[in-house]
């Protein structure tokens, strides 16, 4: 591993000083790479200093955040954060119920007394330094293999993250990049106190429903807002009604002039995953088994829920969230089956592969070094895909939510018994509030008959496996014999459902401080099934663990090859998405989705009248029908399209995390929020394509419209900086 990380950094070094031609729009740069590519960027359009895109705790780095799986921005100087309407999702169902439905009517609060706490474990993170510790955590576990390796691993980050986090306030995290290559410590603050403030209508924020996502023309005004608060002193602090509006050293203006055809735009945020680096044999099995099984998956979970919860009932109201997410990825996978059928892709990663192998065998010292990379790592992917389909059916179980609450809380009482250091991530003291956070929020995400109903689905599917692929605890605990008795098994869930008490918030709290005595003592059926299968779940990890300890082995080696390659031929170096903070450039700019087609740039207010059914989810506001046909543009229109624009295409490279990302002009004000991509993009998490590769957003000057015309947000158009010109 040191041989492997000296390397590295001389093949990193070498391209970061040499002269840099971006392709096309290609590329989810990490901050610190952006003074290199100052000239490139410059000549694209950016107006502001490269260098200062590179320094977190200076404008505009700094008021772009992190909501933990989604992006925001702060856009006041009184911590009023703006991101999209999905991703305020779960807030907005925390606080909604059949009779105040914030979710289908909107909420907006005239004052701060009115601004409603978030679901629970609700953050802002405040990226505030990232720091390269590649040698602090791999130096001097060359001779260690497998769970050792692993194991090295993680206590050595434990210990930077402990050293990081010492003076309060602060989550911190390691991260690694080009598989395992780098490691980059990253300290955010961590705003615990977050509330929402005003989310518009459904039929706004939702406009389109699942038959628009990843569609264009879009007309979606994605757009919700939250506020940031502190203790007094300016300090984290749990939500009290004494704390302050956190005031942030700076926030981002607004454009209401906002950008046209053609016009240089960056994205600032928190991707997710990509995958440009797996290799052939990964391509092949995600898309022509993975994604396949698990679109059949989301798509039956989502039959269960509508089948079991009324529409508009309290239950169905739970379960929005989750149906929403269901239908987001089921929709990706198809996109990804679809484009892959039609695709060369699986030919061009076996083509690459072979140019690497070429180029590798050309050269003495490359052979000896990586000559056995690729088959070793072939040899890994095979093994971590013998037991595939159950390992899927298994992981499907997490959507549910008695047993997993069960087998965590057992997990925490045996975790309990170590020492802090010691404890696996997310059973430490640092992990608490999260840890109780998650019990709190089932209790708005939980119907007792729907969690039933999808626990029997996955179980009946498990119970169809091979033999030699069941689990017997799992078998024993549920009463499965060699072959499925539903009525039995249904008689089993019944007894289960009916007497469980993990479904009262007070009692999931009370087990967080409970000993594993008091759990094997238990009678809740839940509980006795998460002690049963403890030893069988610990050995199954630890198997896991001894895997990854192998790939954390080999894949920096490989990425090492693919780094050096890459630069031999010319191209642009960058890391596959990992949800930390990474900068996008490209430009506005239409797309032609196939032969004969053209998508303009821009969809406009009359767009919407033209979809309008009256009926979800093309159900627009009476008011706001009556507003677009009097032509009441206002301040926000924009001559090109003679309207006022809704949303707009970009060649931005982003994928899911990007979710609430500011896009900038060149002078980084906010001209708009990213909230989607087309169709033909989905695929772009594997690949980029300047010719599809488009991001949606929500334009600025229609969430200022909305927000003025509309909703009479008066208060917080005010209180935000709008720029004109």
């Amino acid at each position: 591993m040191k041989h492997v990380y000296i390397t590295v950094k001389l093949v990193l070094a070498a391209w970061l000083i040499a002269p840099l031609t971006l392709s096309a729009d290609e590329g989810m740069w990490q901050p610190h790479q952006l003074p290199a590519m100052a000239d490139e960027l410059k000549a694209k359009g950016l107006e502001i200093d490269a260098e200062s895109i590179s320094r977190l705790t200076e404008f505009p780095m700094n008021a772009v955040i992190s909501l933990g799986g989604c992006t925001a921005s702060f856009v006041s100087a009184q911590g009023l954060v703006v991101t999209n309407h999905h991703c305020a999702y779960g807030s907005i169902l925390h606080n909604s119920t059949p009779e105040k439905n914030l979710l289908k009517d909107g909420f907006l609060a005239n004052t701060f007394d009115e601004e409603l706490p978030a679901s629970p474990g609700s953050r802002v993170y405040v990226t505030e330094a990232v720091t390269e510790v590649t040698k602090k955590v791999v130096t001097g576990l060359d001779a260690l293999k497998g769970n050792a390796f692993y194991q090295a691993i993680e206590q050595n980050e434990k210990a930077l993250i402990a050293d990081c986090e010492s003076g309060g306030g602060y989550r911190c995290q390691v991260y690694s990049f080009h598989g395992g290559l780098e490691y980059y410590l990253i300290k955010q603050l961590e705003i615990r106190d977050v509330r929402l403030v005003y989310n518009p209508a459904g039929s706004i924020g939702k406009y389109g429903g699942d038959i628009d996502n990843w569609m264009w023309p879009r007309h979606t005004g994605d757009f919700s807002f939250y506020r940031a608060y502190v203790a007094k002193n300016g300090s984290p602090a749990d939500f009290s009604e004494d704390n302050i509006p956190y005031q942030p050293k700076s926030f981002l203006k607004v454009s209401a002039k906002g950008v046209s055809e053609g016009d240089f735009v960056m994205v600032t945020g928190y991707p997710g995953r990509t995958n440009r680096y797996r290799t052939a044999n990964e391509v092949e099995n995600q898309f022509e088994w993975a994604y396949p099984e698990g679109k059949q998956l989301r798509e039956r979970l989502m039959e269960i829920i509508e089948e079991t919860a009324i529409e508009g009932s309290d239950e169905r109201i739970k379960y929005e969230g989750l149906l929403a997410g269901l239908a987001n990825y089921a929709k990706n996978f198809t996109s990804m089956i679809e484009f892959y059928g039609k695709s060369p892709m699986l030919a061009e990663r076996q083509d690459r592969e072979q140019q690497l192998t070429n180029w590798i065998n050309q050269n003495k010292q490359r052979k000896q070094r990586y000559g056995e990379t690729l088959s070793v790592l072939d040899g890994l992917i095979v093994q971590s895909q013998q037991h595939k389909e159950r390992n899927l059916i298994v992981g499907y179980m997490r959507y549910t939510s008695m047993l997993p609450t069960a087998r965590r809380l057992y997990r925490l009482a045996n975790e309990n018994l170590l020492e802090d250091m010691v404890r696996e991530p997310g059973y430490q003291e640092r992990d608490m509030i999260r840890f109780k956070s998650g019990m709190e929020r089932i209790e708005r995400r939980y119907a007792a008959s729907v969690d039933r109903a999808m626990l029997f689905e996955m179980i009946q599917r498990y119970a169809n496996l091979p033999g030699e692929e069941r689990i017997p605890a799992f078998d024993h605990a549920f009463n499965i014999g060699t072959t499925l008795d539903e009525v039995a098994l249904n008689a089993v869930l019944d007894s289960m459902y009916a007497n469980t008490q993990l479904d009262d918030l007070d009692t999931r709290l009370a087990w967080m401080t409970k000993s594993v005595g008091e759990f094997k003592a238990s009678q809740d059926p839940f509980i006795k099934i998460a002690v049963a299968m403890y030893d069988t779940d610990m050995a199954s990890e630890k198997k896991d663990k001894a895997l990854s300890g192998q790939f954390m082995k080999v894949r920096p080696q490989y990425m090492q090859a693919i780094i050096a390659f890459n630069r031999d031929q010319g191209k642009p170096v960058y890391a596959d998405a990992n949800s930390s903070l990474r900068v996008a450039f490209g430009h506005v700019k239409g797309y032609s989705p196939q032969d004969g087609l053209r998508a303009q740039p821009f969809t406009r207010l009359e767009g919407i009248l033209a979809k309008d059914t009256g009926n979800d989810p093309f159900d627009s506001p009476a008011e706001q029908l009556e507003l677009i046909k009097q032509k009441q543009y206002g301040d926000f229109y924009l001559e090109a399209i003679d309207s006022v624009p809704v949303n707009f295409l970009s060649t931005l490279d982003t994928t899911g995390g990007n979710s609430g990302s500011p896009t900038l002009n060149g002078r980084a004000e906010l001209v708009g929020l990213l909230f989607d991509g087309v169709y033909e993009s989905i695929i772009g998490d594997w690949g980029y394509d300047p010719k599809t590769n488009r991001s949606i957003q929500v334009d600025s000057r229609y969430m200022l419209w909305v927000m003025k015309y509309l909703d009479k947000a008066d208060r917080l158009l005010d209180e935000m900086e709008l720029v004109y010109e």
